[in-house]
């Protein structure tokens, strides 16, 4: 397995470790995570501190992983669907389990998931005809939005949150917006060409 693999791979691992220390009853087991006060202003809480250390690596992954893997000249189909399910796992999940816990609206991770079954069925009729569909620059800079605002959402939207500007919440709704945006963009660009609806 070549290194552009195995980053795919440790991020599938980070994303489920971020999602069972965000989920997991702790306090049952009589395990409580500290908090402390920033400026006076927030509260946070070190669990999820970690989780965005964690996220934050394992966005990076996302990043260098197909950056090696074309720099070697070693793009497989193993590495393309290992990645889009590492994505999906890491954002998706992480997404979920905020609305669930408040941090942000549920109609986020609604939009998202939705857009994406979509997406993936294009990329499978397109498969179908032998047509590959790669990921176009208004989804690149989607996930980069998203990537942002989730790191800054899980680090309690610091420093903004001091200054009263809800930067993580603004990115996390531009990158919603440019989910939907891209969506259109590739059914309009592919749908003549891998669609044969007739009615």
């Amino acid at each position: 397995m070549n290194l552009a693999n195995k980053l795919t791979l440790s991020r599938i691992v980070l994303a489920v470790i971020i999602l069972v220390l965000l989920l997991f009853p702790w306090q049952d087991l009589g395990i409580t995570f500290s908090t402390f006060m920033v400026m006076g202003k927030v509260v946070v809480d070190t669990k999820y501190l970690i989780a965005g250390f964690l996220f934050v690596i394992a966005a990076v992954t996302d990043y260098l992983d197909g950056q090696i893997a074309r720099k070697e000249k070693k793009v497989s189909d193993f590495g393309a669907i290992m990645d889009a399910i590492a994505d999906k796992i890491l954002v998706n999940g992480v997404l979920i389990v905020l609305a669930y816990q408040g941090f942000i609206s549920i109609v986020v991770p609604v939009i998202i998931v939705t857009r994406d079954i979509c997406i993936d069925a294009l990329r499978v009729g397109a498969a179908s005809k032998k047509v590959i569909i790669k990921a176009n620059k208004w989804g690149k800079i989607k996930t980069i939005f998203m990537l942002v605002g989730v790191s800054l959402l899980l680090f309690y939207n610091l420093p903004f949150e001091i200054w009263g500007i809800y930067m993580a919440e603004i990115l996390i709704d531009i990158a919603t917006v440019l989910s939907v945006a891209s969506a259109i963009i590739y059914y309009l660009e592919w749908k003549e060409k891998i669609l044969d609806w007739k009615f």
